[in-house]
């Protein structure tokens, strides 16, 4: 592995600067949009998002599709229920309150934003407390596995092109239904 093989630390530093560097453009690293993403008055965060989503899943069906890429080489991890639920909860709750989820508060941080830097220190604060008491919280992150190393099709046996399909019309009806929405309006506090 070199450093500047797409797989070295390298170049996850520089497709994670060029991801935050989209998030910003797209007014992500602005707590206020999430919180208004929560209040259902802003439905930037949402369409942004579930872009992100059909393109991925796009690009992983066309490339299966060519025979460049085959699904038994991607890795599906195990969704463990209890682990999901508390992390969705302390992730959900967060976000409820400072407006940033963790990603976002590195783009708000980066980006020179007070709030964004407090939420970072906040969430690396987590991150270390978390692993301060990782060993004692195994049992209950490995109770309640869900369906093992499933895809949603595999899940749902039904082909994944449905599954795709579906997914660019929710996000089709999605983006026609939120367009209504006047971001003027939408946005409680300033950039």
């Amino acid at each position: 592995m070199t450093l500047l093989a797409w797989n070295s630390p390298l170049s996850g530093l520089v497709w994670g600067a060029l991801f935050g560097f989209v998030l910003q453009r797209g007014g992500l690293g602005n707590g206020c949009r999430l919180t208004a993403q929560l209040r259902l008055k802003d439905w930037t965060v949402f369409n942004v998002m579930f872009t992100a989503i059909v393109v991925a899943a796009s690009g992983l069906y066309l490339l299966q599709l060519a025979g460049v890429l085959q699904w038994s080489e991607l890795y599906v991890p195990t969704t463990f229920l209890w682990a999901t639920l508390l992390g969705g909860v302390l992730v959900g709750a967060g976000m409820g309150v400072g407006g940033y989820c963790p990603g976002t508060s590195v783009v708000g941080a980066a980006a020179g934003r007070l709030d964004g830097v407090m939420f970072f220190i906040g969430l690396v604060l987590g991150v270390v407390l978390f692993a301060t008491f990782f060993d004692g919280l195994i049992p209950l992150l490995a109770a309640a596995p869900g369906p093992q190393a499933q895809t949603l099709g595999q899940l749902l046996h039904i082909p994944d092109g449905v599954v795709l399909l579906v997914l660019i019309a929710v996000a089709a009806i999605g983006g026609w239904l939120t367009r209504r929405v006047p971001v003027s309006e939408s946005i409680i506090c300033a950039d």
